[in-house]
C-alpha cells in the first residue's frame, strides 16, 4: 500500500511538471479562453482608438536586450508591437516562431522616429538600418496585462 501511494504521488508531482512546461505565464496571470486570432484584430477593431482584447498570435521577433517587447505577426507580413504593462515584466528572448496569447488593450498608435529607432537598437539592426528610419509609423499596437508562451 505504501508503494501505491508512493508511486501516485511520484505520478502526480512528474504531470506537474510536465504540464508547467506547456506554458508559461508572465504579467498578470491569464487564460487562453476568449482568444481571437492576430489576423482578425484589425477587423474587430474597426474605427476604434482602442479596446480591451484577448490576442493569439505567433512571435516574429522579441526585444533582445531584455524581452521588454516583441513582435506579434497580424498577417500579410505585417505586426503588431506588443509592450507590457508599467514596463512591469518582460518575456523571455528566445520566443521567436513560438504562440502566444497576450490580454490588454489594441491601440492605433503613432510610433516617433525616436522611438522606432529605438526599438531598432533593441533588435540588434545595424546603424545603416537604423539610419534609415525617418518615418514615424502608425500602427496596430498592444499594450498587454499578460502574456501565455506555449512551447
Amino acid at each position: 500500500m505504501k508503494h501505491l501511494l508512493f508511486l501516485s504521488l511520484l505520478l502526480a508531482a512528474s504531470t506537474g511538471v510536465f504540464a508547467q512546461n506547456e506554458v508559461s505565464f508572465h504579467g498578470k496571470k491569464i487564460t487562453e479562453k476568449g482568444a481571437i486570432p492576430a489576423i482578425q484584430l484589425a477587423t474587430k477593431m474597426a474605427d476604434k482608438t482602442e479596446m480591451p482584447a484577448k490576442v493569439e498570435g505567433t512571435v516574429e521577433s522579441v526585444c533582445k536586450v531584455k524581452g521588454c517587447w516583441m513582435k506579434v505577426k497580424t498577417g500579410d507580413g505585417q505586426t503588431m508591437r506588443v509592450t507590457f504593462k508599467d514596463y512591469g515584466f518582460f518575456v523571455p528572448k528566445d520566443i521567436v516562431g513560438k504562440t502566444v496569447v497576450v490580454e490588454g488593450t489594441a491601440e492605433t498608435t503613432t510610433t516617433p522616429v525616436a522611438d522606432l529607432r529605438h526599438y531598432a537598437e533593441d533588435a540588434g539592426k545595424s546603424k545603416e538600418e537604423i539610419a534609415k528610419i525617418t518615418e514615424p509609423e502608425k500602427a496596430l499596437t498592444f499594450v498587454a496585462d499578460g502574456v501565455i508562451v506555449k512551447k
